[in-house]
């Protein structure tokens, strides 16, 4: 019995110790928008997907100002299979036709977008769900590839809405489909409505949760994790070969928000346990910070 008392003593110490570390941090981005992109395994694994929405919560009941924004192609695919929808792909990007389309739409808006909202409410949290179309947020137009159908890219963003809602205490959750000037739907990726938005928003942060550690110098090997790396040092990355296949849109979506005035861009592990805490509320942080280079991740070298 009183070794159980010492454990459970033990335990509340930590949990103590860690909020008391973190005050420096929740001071200095009180206030502050943090825009999040959602996706991955973070989005597939139930334990994660609840880890994430803690997170969230607890970026919004001390002071920060989260925005989600997510998209969702494993799940446009089980759907798609269901009606019989053959998935294809071109270079990379979802062919999307009329059927298609109709599929995106019904899955993100409809499905994941309110699942979302629902989980965030059941931790405690305000959420309110919203695509591109409402409030006329966001304005796409074709992405113009040959052969890919209805998908789009951010022509322009109009962020009052999430301006509103987060002024109110709203955790605001975006799903990346907008439409042109005619009215015609679009399926945008996520990463670039992410950026686009945090730019339009003046925000601290972007965050991108993937399903790798971060930038590598040897993707085979995650102890090459880069930390922290400005602008230039990150298209360098890129002229190299170094980053390559799937983390360039990454990067270049950072290094555009970035020279939109966003103070820094995170790329990490959504499949670590509340990684959006450990990135935020920490010096050294678990991914890779893009910042411009008068940025620092440090809170004791912001305040000396």
């Amino acid at each position: 019995m009183a070794n159980e008392r010492k454990d459970l003593k033990d335990s509340d110490a930590t949990r103590v110790k860690v909020l008391s570390e973190a005050l420096p941090y929740i001071q200095q981005f009180a206030g502050r928008t943090v825009v999040i992109k959602y996706g991955g395994a973070a989005m597939k694994d139930s334990q994660l997907k609840d880890q994430v929405v803690r997170d969230v919560v607890f970026l919004s009941c001390v002071g920060l100002r989260p925005v989600v924004v997510h998209g969702g192609g494993p799940e446009i695919n089980t759907w798609l299979e269901k009606l019989n929808i053959e998935p294809q792909f071109k270079d990379g990007l979802r062919v999307t036709d009329a059927a298609t389309m109709d599929v995106v739409e019904m899955v993100l808006v409809g499905r994941v977008n309110k699942e979302l909202v629902g989980l965030i409410n059941a931790a405690g949290g305000q959420a309110v769900g919203l695509c591109g179309k409402d409030g006329s947020l966001i304005q796409a137009r074709p992405q113009g590839k040959e052969g890919i159908g209805f998908v789009g890219e951010v022509a322009s963003v109009n962020p009052s809405v999430i301006e509103s809602l987060v002024e109110s205490g709203y955790v605001p959750v975006v799903s990346s489909v907008a439409a042109d000037e005619t009215g015609q739907a679009y399926n945008v990726n996520a990463d670039t409505v992410a950026g686009e938005i945090a730019a339009a928003l003046g925000a601290e942060k972007l965050i991108l949760l993937t399903d790798t550690a971060g930038i590598l110098k040897d993707y085979h090997d995650p102890s090459t994790l880069i930390y922290s790396l400005n602008i230039q040092e990150a298209r360098q990355l890129i002229e190299d070969g170094i980053v390559a296949g799937g983390m360039i849109p990454k990067v270049n979506c950072c290094v555009r928000s970035l020279a939109q005035g966003v103070g820094a861009a995170h790329i990490l592990d959504g499949r670590i346990p509340h990684a959006l805490l450990l990135e935020i509320f920490t010096d050294s942080g678990i991914g890779s910070m893009i910042v411009a280079s008068d940025y620092t991740r440090s809170i004791w070298e912001l305040n000396s």
